[in-house]
This record gives structure tokens, C-alpha cells and sequence, in this order.
């Protein structure tokens, strides 16, 4: 079951400006609705409607997270296989291929790219072969003064 939205949308369009798959329409100011073969059940929309009105493939009412907060995927080079499936799997392109090797003879790796394009969606996480793959939250930078 894809993503559904209920009643409680004002139109706001804020889901359907993230929805990396075109899978939501709507009028500004009336509900909006998600084409069940065009979504991706990424979250997107979830994390990111201020009315709480997208349930998830659940059921349940998903909660509004500020974009800073959004999981980011974590590589670790070691045991990264450099397959491409992760980068394949992006739905937001936020993922590439690096310029350089690793190490002197061993292939480049993937890396995050476009941070604030990522959507937290955890799919290269969920098809990484080798688990080399970790969402984590960004952690806040704390500046201190003089």
C-alpha cells in the first residue's frame, strides 16, 4: 500500500514540490492525493507535510521532521564493493561515483553528492549489498564564540 493523504491537507503542495517520483497532485488550497502506481514509498511527503496528513504504507499518521533532521546515508569505503547500486537506487540523485580511488589501485566509491537533495528515503541502505550503508541523522554543529 503506497503513501495515502487524508483530509487534514490544506493544499499547501509542500509534498507534492518533494515528491521525487511526480506522484502527488493537487490544486493549491484542496486535498491533494498520491497516485498509488507512481509512488515510490519513499516518506517524502510524510517528513514534510506541516499537517500531519499523509499516512504511510502503515496506516499511520507520519510526522513533519525539519529537512536538517533527515536521515543521510553513511559509507563506509572499507567495505563498500563500489557496485553503483546505491547510486542506482537514489531516487533523488543525490549519490555519485567518486573522482578518485580509494586507495592507489582499488576502485573509487559512492559518496553523497547533493546532501540537501537527499530525501532520507534509506533505499541505498536497503539494497546495499554488502551493508556498507548506514542512515544516520545529522548530527548539529555547535558554534562557539569568542
Amino acid at each position: 500500500m503506497p503513501h495515502t493523504i487524508i483530509e487534514k491537507c490544506n493544499g499547501c503542495g509542500a509534498c507534492a514540490r518533494l515528491c521525487p517520483a511526480s506522484a502527488i497532485s493537487g490544486e493549491k488550497k484542496k486535498l491533494h492525493s498520491i497516485d498509488a502506481v507512481l509512488c515510490i514509498d519513499c516518506g517524502a511527503c510524510g517528513r514534510t507535510c506541516p499537517q500531519s496528513a499523509v499516512l504511510d504504507t502503515e496506516g499511520a499518521s507520519c510526522i513533519m521532521m525539519k529537512r536538517s533532521e533527515w536521515p543521510k546515508p553513511e559509507i563506509v569505503i572499507e567495505s563498500c564493493i563500489a557496485c553503483g547500486i546505491c547510486i542506482d537506487t537514489c531516487p533523488a540523485g543525490c549519490l555519485a561515483l567518486s573522482e578518485r580511488p580509494r586507495k592507489k589501485g582499488v576502485d573509487a566509491f559512492p559518496y553523497l553528492i547533493n546532501p540537501k537533495a537527499c530525501i532520507g528515503c534509506g533505499f541505498c541502505n536497503r539494497e546495499c549489498p554488502v551493508d556498507s550503508i548506514t542512515m544516520r541523522k545529522p548530527e548539529k554543529v555547535v558554534v562557539q564564540g569568542p
